[in-house]
This record gives structure tokens, sequence and C-alpha cells, in this order.
């Protein structure tokens, strides 16, 4: 489990008691401990890097371990998507297929790669800028001011360091495209849609409104017009602040982002054309009944209880469809 921007391992102590709760002798759970506070403000390549080290840590002093999920907040599904690319072995099958002629129609039907040496199933991200925070509302506190988004993009980095240049595509180390760009596809620097994609199932929890720090469209991963219509009416009684669900449709999704690729190349359209080559499960969430609505974002993830805790039923939705 992997906190975001000035967070800690602390921030899943909820969820992670309810995993083993709920799923007794079934799952080990580990909430990474190796980005937290300022150590956030390093870049997500940074961070990832330490993840990906922790990860092996892990594993090592736990020998007994098949299986492996990551549960990320925010920021954490960022750095958990450049971990996952440093620690991705392709099988032995995929590996002697690829090649340079043939590697976009593999990436897109391959299986079977590993991640630490371990089998790939869930790969959870909640209310995670995907996409960045630097196009139009996916900064939601500056209220679609361009001004205000175009201050923000020129300034971020004083304030939370190489994090706010990778967050608003401003960086380009050594001349290369922003990172975030890069993590749309497999590249020198990791087989980052390979790793995504060995994994059963991509979820993306994502706040439709009052969220003021990760907007809906970044989080979805979707375009502005495809952004459903909701009845802000909650699915399942089960869960009253799930008010959607969309298990994804690859194929779906591979058609309509060829074709729409094809009209432009800004930056956001590259990275969701990227990034949706694969399924994604999109669950939206509203507490606009919630006295802390305002608090969505933390909400989501119950990252304090009992203040946060209008979010439990998000953090036991993600658990009952959670595969073990």
């Amino acid at each position: 489990m992997v906190n975001g921007l000035y967070g800690s391992s602390a921030d899943w102590k909820f969820a992670a008691e309810q995993f083993v709760k709920r799923l007794p002798g079934k799952v080990f759970v580990h909430r990474s401990q190796c980005n937290h506070s300022k150590l956030t403000y390093d870049g997500v390549d940074l961070m990832g890097e330490r993840l990906a080290e922790e990860v092996r840590q892990v594993v090592q002093r736990r020998s007994n371990l098949q299986k492996i999920s990551f549960v990320a907040h925010s920021l954490g599904g960022l750095v958990t998507r450049y971990a996952i690319g440093k620690l991705y072995d392709p099988s032995i099958n995929e590996e002697a297929s690829l090649d340079k002629e043939n590697f976009s129609n593999e990436l897109r039907t391959s299986d079977g790669g590993k991640i630490a040496g371990l089998e790939p199933i869930n790969f959870i991200a909640v209310a995670t800028p995907h996409l960045g925070s630097r196009w139009n509302k996916q900064l939601p506190f500056l209220f679609g001011v361009p001004l205000l988004e175009r201050t923000a993009a020129v300034t971020a980095h004083f304030i939370v360091g190489r994090t706010g240049k990778h967050l608003f595509l401003t960086d380009s180390d050594d001349g290369k495209p922003p990172l975030l760009l890069r993590m749309a596809e497999d590249c020198d620097d990791g087989k980052f849609m390979s790793a995504l994609r060995s994994f059963k199932r991509r979820v993306a929890y994502a706040n439709v409104t009052y969220d003021h720090i990760v907007g809906w469209r970044t989080s979805s991963i979707r375009r502005q017009h495809e952004l459903p219509k909701l009845q802000l009416t909650p699915s399942d009684k089960k869960y009253p602040h799930i008010i959607h669900v969309d298990k994804g449709n690859s194929e779906h999704h591979q058609q309509e982002e060829s074709v729409e690729a094809s009209l432009t190349d800004s930056m956001e359209e590259v990275m969701i054309h990227g990034l949706t080559q694969v399924p994604w499960e999109r669950v939206d969430v509203c507490f606009h009944k919630s006295w802390l609505r305002y608090n969505a974002h933390h909400n989501i993830q119950v990252r304090i209880h009992p203040v946060n805790s209008d979010g439990e039923d998000v953090i036991y939705h993600l658990i009952d469809n959670f595969l073990v």
C-alpha cells in the first residue's frame, strides 16, 4: 500500500486493518515506508526507485509469497506505476517473441510477466492524477482559471520540488519528454505499459466532485466528453458513496483511442491513448452528502479514522472486489 504527497504509511492504517480482518490468512499487507513527508517532493522517478527497492526487500524476506498487488493513493499511484516498470520481468515466451517489428501488437496481447518475481494480480489506484495536474480543472482548487493554472505549472516545483515538475509535465531531463508521457508506454526507462498489462485487473477509483486536489478526468483516465453523466445515487446500497462502476472494455477503448489520437498530438491525448491500451475498471465516487465532503481526497482513502470514516464503504468495496 503506497501513500501520496506528504503522506506516510499511517495513511493506510484503517484500510490495512480491514484487509486483514476481511481476508484473514489470504493476504500479507505491507504499507510502504520509503517515501514519506518531504521525501515525496523528490520526484516520481526517485520515489519509484525507492519503492521498487523496498518491494524487492519485502519479497526477499518473505519467500512464501507467490502473488503481488498494489493499492496506492494519489501521487502514490504514479510512483507505483513507475516502480512496477522497474520490477517487471517478461515471461520467457514473451521475451522471445518481442521484436521491434511486432512489438506494438504483442504488447496488446502478451501476458505472463512477473513483478518482482511474483504473479501480478490487482493494481488499484485511488484518486491518482494519472494524466498529471497540468490541464484544465485537473487541479480543482484553482477553479479552472487559466491564469492560475498557468502560474501553478511554472511555480509548483518551488513548493513540491521535482515532483511538481513531473505533475505539471514541465520536466525535460536530458532533453527527454516529460516523465508522465514516457510512463504511458514502454521505453528505455522502464516497461511501464507491459508492467500494467501484466496485472489481472487495473482499477481507478475517482472522486466525481469535491476533490480539490485531483480532478475526476485525470483520476479516471477519461477525456472530458467521456465523463459519464451520473445521477448522484449509489449503484449499490451496500456502498452508498459509489455511484458508478465501469468494468472496462479494452477493445472498445483501443478503437476509440486510435481514431482520436490521430486528431491531436497533445500530451494529455498521448497519455490517455497509451494508458487505455489496457482495460481499466473505473469506480466513480461521490461524497456530496458527507459533512466533510470537501475532504473527499482523504475520505476516499479513510486517511484518518474516524475523521474520514465516510469513506469506509469505498474501502469495503475495494476489498470485496479484490482478487486473491
